[in-house]
């Protein structure tokens, strides 16, 4: 019988920091500056996970991984707004993702939960903005590039004029 697997546990947390003032209401008038944190981290300083020897007090792999996968449908969010007429005023992501390490000290993630927290312009719909995530999510290279699923809890808000 195989003993049960380990599992490994990751989090970020992502905010959008280029509205110029008129969110997405143009696909030139929108910056697309991030800032990525995780808890008790320096920005973006790499090393190994620390199961595999690294430094605590830098990023691993994993987590830029996880970072990758909110970065790109962040963006590719904020492409597909632009599109279909939705301005993004606010995105903020709290993204979790598990990997499990295996008896041959080999490992891979068995997933990734994006919890983008979008606030749209007032006048906006709610609706268009949740759908358009499926769209986003095909257009993320980094999403289509792994072998696990990616999967979007959105939470939409609308600002109130």
């Amino acid at each position: 019988m195989v003993k049960d697997l380990s599992e490994h546990r990751y989090a970020i947390n992502l905010e959008w920091t280029g509205n110029r003032g008129s969110g997405t209401a143009s696909y030139r008038g929108y910056g697309r500056d991030h800032i990525v944190r995780a808890d008790g981290l320096p920005d973006l300083a790499g090393t190994a996970d620390p199961t595999f020897h690294g430094d605590r007090d830098r990023w691993n792999p994993e987590q830029l991984l996880l970072t990758a996968l909110a970065q790109c449908h962040m963006l590719s969010y904020l492409h597909v707004a632009v599109k279909n007429g939705i301005t993004v005023l606010a995105y903020g992501d709290a993204a979790e993702g598990t990997m499990r390490l295996n008896r041959d000290g080999s490992g891979e993630f068995t997933g990734a939960l994006l919890r983008p927290r979008v606030t749209i312009a007032a006048g906006n719909s709610a609706a268009v903005a949740e759908e358009l995530h499926t769209e986003a999510n095909r257009l993320c290279f980094i999403a289509r590039s792994v072998n696990f699923p990616v999967l979007h809890k959105p939470e939409i808000t609308v600002e109130i004029s």
